[in-house]
This record gives C-alpha cells, sequence and structure tokens, in this order.
C-alpha cells in the first residue's frame, strides 16, 4: 500500500474548513482525504502550482465516500516524513485536469 499523508496536526484544519470558510466549503474527514490520496488514478502537481515556496505536492483523487473529487496538498520534512497540509474539494481547475489525465 501507498504512503498516506499523516494528518497528525492537521485533522482538526481539513475537518473544520465549512466553519473557517463558510457554508459553501467541505469539511473533509480524513478518511475521505486519504481514500482520494489513494486514487490509483490520481494525478499529482509536482510541485504543487499554487505553492509559495514550491515544497508542497498536490494530489487530486476521487473519494468514493465523499462523492467527489479533493485536492490533497502535502509536504515531505528533511526525514522524508510525508505530512498531510490540507485538502479541500477540487476546484474547477483540478477536476478538469483529472478528467482530463482519464482520457
Amino acid at each position: 500500500m501507498e504512503e498516506l499523508p499523516d494528518w497528525t496536526h492537521r485533522r482538526e484544519h481539513i475537518e473544520s474548513r465549512a466553519e473557517r470558510k463558510g457554508s459553501n466549503e467541505k469539511n473533509i474527514p480524513v478518511e475521505w482525504a486519504n481514500e482520494a490520496y489513494a486514487d490509483p488514478l490520481a494525478i499529482d502537481f509536482i510541485p504543487d502550482y499554487a505553492s509559495k515556496t514550491g515544497e508542497g505536492m498536490r494530489r487530486i483523487g476521487w473519494s468514493d465516500s465523499a462523492g467527489f473529487l479533493i485536492s490533497i496538498i502535502t509536504v515531505r520534512d528533511d526525514t522524508g516524513h510525508l505530512w498531510g497540509a490540507t485538502a479541500f474539494r477540487s476546484n474547477t481547475y483540478d477536476q478538469v485536469s483529472y478528467t482530463e489525465e482519464e482520457s
């Protein structure tokens, strides 16, 4: 099985997205984020095209439990540990990128 992000420090962040961002947003349970991360058809942007530091990685994958695409942002520390930074319902650009890769 592929390595999954460690959400130890960011679980509350992704699971309370709607409370922080508004009712148009979805809270993302860690289980949904991990399901999308493990999607065999997931696509990666390394580095994340929106990263300010160039250290973030973006993976876009489908979550059956959520019923939609989720964008997962991760970073690796100096020891190689994979940390989950954030996860959210994929925006239009990410959705198009995923469906173009499927074709």
